[in-house]
């Protein structure tokens, strides 16, 4: 078997072809290799607006939120969860780039990142921009309480794609003016501008677990950086 490689390896080389073994190691890194290179993304002037301790900075409804090894847990895999609910921020944001972990666990688990988004006085819900995650929706770009439709994201069959099941994965939100970018472990699934002049380019953050069956939605390491 040696002979056989050593011999092809030989001819490849001789016709000045690509190794097909070298070729076979690069032209697909693992998906450890793609989250390490996401990690080390430039991370000067992020800074962290949730400490991994508390809620400082944020409030919603604690009956579905905790605090958890440096993460917010959103929802619960005992029960089933009867609305959507919100763990807002304090605090309004206009351009910014966010960056986070989520890890989604349950049967078909569903929830999102909320951004230039609005409460509603004396309602469970909010008004806003959602970067959604849950299959069959990962990586889109979801009109929450308003239009109440997809306005950009990958083919239906590839929103799974980047996906790592049941484990860490990074969620990268960037704002400036009307152009919204999306990209999850480093594989950009939207890029749109918002034609209605009327939208808001500001407005709290927020992390959801959608109603539904028992989920348990997972968000760390939560840093942004003004534009």
């Amino acid at each position: 078997m040696f002979l056989r490689f050593t011999a092809m390896f030989t001819t490849c080389a001789a016709m000045g072809m690509v190794n097909p073994l070298v070729l076979a190691q690069t032209a697909q890194p693992s998906d450890a290799a793609l989250h390490a290179q996401d990690k080390n993304a430039d991370e000067s002037d992020f800074e962290p607006i949730f400490d991994g301790q508390s809620f400082a900075g944020w409030h919603g409804n604690r009956e579905w939120f905790r605090i958890e090894d440096g993460a917010i847990v959103a929802g619960s895999l005992d029960r089933s969860i009867p609305r959507n609910e919100f763990l807002r921020t304090d605090r309004q944001y206009g351009d910014f780039e966010l960056r986070l972990q989520f890890k989604l666990l349950g049967r078909n688990p569903n929830a999102g990142v909320q951004f230039r988004t609005r409460e509603i006085p004396g309602d469970h819900e909010v008004v806003g921009y959602q970067a959604d995650l849950g299959p069959g929706w990962y990586g889109c770009l979801y009109d929450e309480s308003r239009r109440r439709k997809i306005l950009a994201g990958p083919p239906a069959e590839k929103r799974n794609d980047p996906i790592r099941e049941n484990d860490w994965n990074d969620y990268r939100i960037r704002c400036t003016g009307a152009r919204i970018q999306l990209w999850i472990n480093g594989v950009q699934t939207v890029d749109y501008t918002e034609s209605d002049e009327s939208i808001p380019q500001t407005g709290i953050i927020a992390v959801q677990v959608h109603s539904g069956a028992p989920m348990e939605a997972h968000y760390r390491e939560i840093r942004l950086k003004p534009l």
